[in-house]
């Protein structure tokens, strides 16, 4: 069982900046591909980024290419979430989800297995 915590929401001003964490205990994130979701009430999930565990290669949903990056710290067991400029589109549930199946990664809701808790975004001045 894989136990994801996410971290760093929180209140910003629109083209502010967060940078989110996702994080476990007992296993290596790194075996595993992740993926980064939100959720805006009203709305379905959706897949804003996810990194590869085979070669790290990372995708991004349209909306969000330029000014979120998605990473590894290897050294924290940690998978982060940059973004910057964010705007009030951007508000909502951040979630992280593992998947080690494959080894490639994608935005897809369905092939992730073991997802956090969330942690809330706000854009707001």
């Amino acid at each position: 069982q894989l136990q994801l915590v996410e971290s760093g929401g929180g209140l910003v001003q629109p083209g502010g900046s967060l940078r989110l964490s996702c994080t476990t205990s007992g296993s290596t994130l790194n075996d595993y591909a992740i993926g980064w979701f939100r959720q805006a009430p009203g709305k379905e999930r959706e897949g804003v980024a996810c990194i590869s565990s085979s070669d790290n290669s990372s995708w991004y949903h349209n909306s969000v290419k330029g000014r979120f990056t998605v990473g590894r710290d290897n050294t924290k067991n940690t998978v982060y979430l940059r973004m910057n400029s964010l705007n009030p589109e951007d508000a909502a549930v951040y979630y992280c989800a593992a998947e080690g199946l494959f080894t490639g990664c994608g935005l897809d809701v369905g092939p992730y297995v073991w997802w956090g808790q969330g942690t809330q975004v706000t854009v707001s001045s």
